[in-house]
C-alpha cells in the first residue's frame, strides 16, 4: 500500500471497506506513527513512537516534564529534521543539566501505550513528587469551567475527527475556554507537546488547567506536577497511583469530565 501524506499527522491509504455483506475499494485517513529520536548535546537519549508533527514542542515538553531541565532557559537550541523512516530532534541544553542527564541516563524505548518502557529499576520511577508551588489565585474544580472545556475540545480535535486515532491535550483558562490543543497517537506525547508550547509562550501555568481526552495515568499527573500545573481534568478514569501522586503533589485531579458533571478525586470527602 502506498501512503499519501496530505494532512499533518495523517496519511491516506487504500483500503477495502466491508459493509452489509459487500466490499468496496476506498481511501481512508490513518494517523501517522513514527519513531522520533530526541538527541541532547549530540547524545541520543530517547526514541519514542509519536505522531511526527509539532516536534519542537514535543522535545521541549519532554525535556521539562521528565526533569532533564528545570526551566526553559536551560534549553539553548532545538531543531527537528525528518530522517529515513522517522524524525530526529536535536537539543542543546545547559552543561549542568546535560551532566545530570548522563548520570541517570537510561535507554527509553517509548511506545504509545507505555511511559516507563526501558526503566532499569523501580527507584527511577520518581513516585514521590514535591508539592507544586500554589498559584497566586487557587484553581478549584468548577463544573461550569469543566463543562465549557468538555464542549470546547471536540472542534479542535482535527486529527481525531479525521482518523479516529489520536489523543488530545488542551490548555484551558480558568473559565474553561480552550486556548490551545495538541494531538498525538500517544497521550504522553500530546501532553508533552502542550507543555512545550506553554514553555515557548512563557504562559503562566497558574492561570489555567490541562484537559485531556484520555485516562489519567500516573505519568500524566507526574508531568503536570513537575510543571506546577494546578489542575488536570480528563475524560476517562484515573488510576489509583495517579490519584495518589496528585494528592501528594497538590494537583487537583478531575476525571469522567462531561458537560453535565465530573468526579473530583483529590477533594476532601464531605461529611
Amino acid at each position: 500500500m502506498n501512503a499519501i501524506r496530505e494532512e499533518a499527522g495523517a496519511v491516506r491509504l487504500p483500503v477495502l471497506r466491508h459493509k452489509a455483506g459487500a466490499a468496496s475499494d476506498a481511501v481512508d485517513w490513518v494517523a501517522e506513527e513514527a519513531p522520533v529520536a530526541l538527541v541532547f548535546n549530540g547524545i541520543s537519549h530517547a526514541v519514542m513512537m509519536a505522531t511526527p508533527c509539532d516536534l519542537v514542542e514535543l522535545a521541549l515538553g519532554f525535556a521539562l516534564s521528565e526533569g532533564i531541565v528545570a526551566r526553559r532557559s536551560e534549553i539553548f537550541d532545538v531543531e527537528a529534521e525528518t530522517v529515513c523512516g522517522g524524525a530526529e530532534v536535536r537539543l542543546e541544553i545547559a552543561q549542568p543539566a546535560f551532566l545530570a542527564m548522563k548520570e541517570r541516563r537510561r535507554s527509553l524505548a517509548g511506545r504509545t501505550g507505555c511511559g516507563v518502557c526501558g526503566i532499569e529499576s523501580l527507584a527511577l520511577l520518581d513516585l514521590a513528587p514535591e508539592a507544586i508551588a500554589p498559584p497566586s489565585q487557587p484553581i478549584a474544580a468548577d463544573g461550569q469551567a469543566i463543562a465549557r472545556a468538555a464542549a470546547g475540545l471536540p472542534p479542535h480535535q482535527h486529527l481525531m475527527r479525521l482518523t479516529g486515532c489520536a489523543h488530545a491535550a488542551a490548555w484551558c483558562d480558568r473559565e474553561g475556554n480552550v486556548l490551545a490543543v495538541f494531538e498525538d497517537v500517544g497521550r504522553h506525547n500530546a501532553l508533552d507537546k502542550l507543555i512545550g508550547w506553554l514553555a515557548m509562550e512563557e504562559a503562566c501555568v497558574g492561570d489555567g488547567f490541562v484537559f485531556l481526552s484520555s485516562r489519567a495515568s500516573y505519568e500524566l499527573v507526574r508531568k503536570a506536577a513537575r510543571l506546577n500545573i494546578p489542575m488536570l481534568a480528563t475524560i476517562s478514569a484515573p488510576t489509583s497511583l495517579a490519584v495518589d501522586i496528585a494528592r501528594r503533589a497538590g494537583v487537583t485531579l478531575a476525571s469522567f469530565c462531561r458537560q453535565n458533571g465530573f468526579v473530583e478525586y483529590t477533594a476532601q470527602a464531605q461529611a
